[in-house]
């Protein structure tokens, strides 16, 4: 990561964080997000999440595609973040494995 992926990081969005991780439940979480996004915000980032399972299961974009509507540019993108971003995708993922 280079420094100028950090440069939206903040005292806000750290708070933002700290929050997050402060959750205990997934009934916790439904409803601060629930509270924080609107249903459209929260529907596109449970999208990006599945496409980020579907690739790590192994399927082509083109089955991702399939299954989701997701167009091969959005696929293509959270693929890239998968395999080369913050590594927020991977510790999610070994996790959810565990």
């Amino acid at each position: 990561m280079t420094s100028g992926d950090l440069d939206w990081r903040n005292d806000d969005t750290d708070a933002l964080f700290a929050a997050i991780v402060a959750i205990d439940t997934v009934d916790q979480a439904v409803g601060f997000f629930r509270d924080l996004c609107t249903r459209r915000e929260l529907e596109e980032l449970s999208h990006r999440w599945l496409i980020a399972r579907l690739l790590d299961e192994g399927l082509s974009y083109r089955e991702i595609a399939a299954r989701t509507g997701a167009s091969t540019a959005t696929i293509t993108r959270i693929n890239q973040w998968l395999l080369h971003g913050a590594g927020g995708y991977r510790a999610a993922l070994d996790r959810m494995a565990q």
